[in-house]
């Protein structure tokens, strides 16, 4: 963890893995995290905390399972959102995105519950950046 400014553009460029979040710095209990994304991630579930997004470049979907129904929301370039705890949730990107997330220190990128991880997901609770 840095006691400098830290430009997330900088941060971005130091890797190349997607879904792999990096953990640029923490706020009392939470994780600052950035990561790059492309296709799709998988069906999960956080419990016991809501989840941020916030897209720094390209556009982000988020699927979500609610009341018995799916619904999408398209997140473009600065949108946020907050995916409640307890909703099942599936982010993906058609053209690719970088996201800005914030959550408990600990939380795993594929939630409590989840389908099964592909080979190409990184299951993390945050890389160090």
């Amino acid at each position: 963890m840095t006691t400098e400014p830290l430009a997330l553009s900088t941060a971005l460029d130091s890797f190349d893995a997607l879904w792999s979040p990096r953990i640029v710095t923490r706020v009392n209990d939470y994780d600052v995290r950035v990561a790059k994304v492309a296709g799709e991630h998988v069906w999960h579930v956080h419990e016991n905390t809501d989840e941020f997004f916030q897209v720094l470049d390209g556009e982000l979907l988020i699927a979500l399972r609610e009341d018995g129904a799916e619904r999408t929301v398209a997140l473009a370039r600065g949108s946020v959102f907050v995916v409640p705890r307890g909703t099942w949730h599936k982010p993906s990107s058609e053209r690719g995105a970088s996201i800005l997330l914030f959550e408990p220190t600990g939380t795993l990128s594929v939630g409590d519950q989840h389908e099964e991880v592909p080979d190409q997901v990184d299951v993390t609770v945050g890389h160090a950046l």
